[in-house]
């Protein structure tokens, strides 16, 4: 065909890549589907296996297999577009397989003090500060904690987490929970800011979390808390954590596959306890590094294994949660910004919608803010290429070229006044000054000084909107109960 012949020709425009075919995509799925009729998976939530024995799944010692006709049944129910609002009830995520969200993870082990840079153990006070960078920084789109508070009731660390990010941005929140107990208390603490659960149930600003555990392992927790969502209306994502060549087998291929069944899984008792319930897949797919055992958060083959399972789930037509802004690396330095750029950027070209672990370093052990505050930026430079090229005759500027000429300039042209900056995205961050004035004005800092700076200064300055105080009071008195509970169950304990 000529190039000229333009009749009855499309183009569909994208900046995003694909690294498996349409063949492919359909393989890995309906390997997934054998894997969960052939060898099953091991489910320990009595609950759970009743709606799946009622369903028509084989079960023998708790080991579940479900039916493919079953599994592809369950896929079709679940949304493939979810809403998300923030804490006033604004509609402020739209997820779904053409955007891209990005925001920090949860529970790490340890936090890296922002005054001292010291790794010790999270307290509430971290999670106050993370809150509240997250509230502050344009290119981040939902909270999560980064690190489980020390220094509270241990037993409801997760619900004070919640509390503390509620009162500290206004931005959506992915939270998980230790049990049931607890994640009715978080969502009692959203009843609360939303004024009911109804309301909550009609404009969401918060997913639970929960995570199977690989290989193919689904504790009473982690399944009955998709039960509990389910059964109240509330999205939830149900993400394994896999390691290939440990938890999962040394193949990309087979990781994706093993991955996605325990996924489904969830998908399943999700839908037969309430078809429609919105439920996200995903997770953190990585290796074990043979060298030194850990988790890989850096390596080449997390970027492929986070694009090939987002590849999946678009086939599938079920949202995606992604990993990226995250290092292996202890401090902020090059290998920081480059595995946390390159993690980000994959994300975005693969498509995944809510892409957690902005901020983790260390292979997921440390939270950082100065890891967050970087990626917030390379996030914005990310966003500005997913835009792309826009092609009109307005942007082809023929006839600006012509009436400039050659040898002319566009600096004094209305067209360049119109469009240079909508066209163009500038830093915050990055230095792009002549030698002289970064001297001079950016006082010849390094990268890491300017975000270290960034993150005081939005800790010192940024205000949050504050909850009403009635729902404050209301907030205050769902920990009391908490805390009385808690201190039953204990005394409960010492009786026996």
């Amino acid at each position: 065909m000529s190039r000229y012949v333009r009749s009855r020709y499309n183009v569909n425009k994208t900046v995003n890549f694909r690294s498996l075919s349409d063949d492919e995509r359909e393989q890995i799925f309906y390997a997934a589907l054998e894997v969960l009729e052939r060898t099953g998976v091991k489910i320990f939530d009595d609950e759970s296996r009743k709606y799946l024995e009622e369903a028509g799944c084989w079960i023998e010692d708790k080991v579940v297999k479900i039916p493919i006709s079953l599994s592809e049944w369950a896929v079709d129910s679940a949304p493939s577009k979810i809403l998300l609002y923030d804490r006033d009830g604004n509609r402020k995520l739209n997820i779904n397989t053409n955007n891209t969200y990005y925001g920090p993870g949860p529970t790490n082990t340890y936090h890296k003090d922002p005054d001292t840079g010291e790794r010790r153990r999270p307290i509430l006070e971290d999670t106050e500060r993370v809150a509240k960078v997250v509230d502050a920084l344009p290119n981040i789109d939902f909270a999560m904690d980064l690190g489980t508070p020390t220094g509270v009731t241990d037993n409801i660390a997760d619900v004070y987490a919640f509390k503390t990010m509620v009162e500290n941005t206004t931005k959506p929140v992915v939270h998980w929970g230790f049990d049931i107990d607890q994640y009715q208390d978080i969502i009692d603490i959203a009843s609360a800011v939303r004024g009911s659960l109804e309301e909550l149930q009609k404009k969401p600003f918060m997913f639970l979390y929960s995570e199977p555990t690989s290989p193919l392992l689904h504790s009473r927790e982690a399944i009955g808390k998709v039960v509990f969502a389910a059964k109240n209306k509330i999205p939830i994502v149900y993400t394994p954590c896999v390691m290939s060549g440990a938890t999962t087998p040394a193949t990309m291929a087979g990781t994706i596959v093993q991955g996605i069944s325990e996924s489904i899984a969830g998908i399943v008792v999700s839908q037969l306890v309430r078809k429609g319930t919105p439920i996200i897949m995903g997770g953190v797919y990585g290796i074990m590094d043979m060298k030194t055992t850990i988790f890989s958060y850096g390596s080449p083959e997390f970027q492929l294994l986070q694009a090939g399972v987002a590849e999946v789930a678009h086939y599938m037509g079920v949202p995606i949660f992604g990993t990226g802004g995250c290092t292996d690396s202890h401090t902020l330095d090059g290998q920081a910004a480059a595995e946390s750029a390159m993690s980000i950027l994959t994300a975005a070209l693969a498509g995944a919608n809510m892409v957690h672990d902005v901020g983790y370093t260390a292979s997921g052990q440390v939270g950082s803010l100065d890891q967050l505050v970087m990626g917030d930026e390379i996030i914005g430079m990310v966003r500005r290429i997913m835009r792309g090229i826009e092609v009109n005759d307005e942007h082809l500027a023929v006839d600006v070229i012509d009436d400039v000429g050659p040898g002319g300039h566009f600096l004094g042209e209305e067209h360049t006044l119109k469009h240079f900056k909508e066209e163009t995205w500038f830093p915050d961050l990055i230095n792009r000054m002549r030698y002289d004035g970064w001297k001079t004005k950016a006082g010849g800092t390094s990268m890491g000084e300017r975000v270290k700076e960034k993150v005081h200064k939005i800790v010192d300055t940024h205000e949050v909107k504050q909850l009403p105080d009635d729902v404050k009071a209301k907030i205050e008195e769902i920990m009391e109960k908490a805390e009385e509970r808690e201190a039953n169950k204990d005394k409960s304990k010492k009786n026996k």
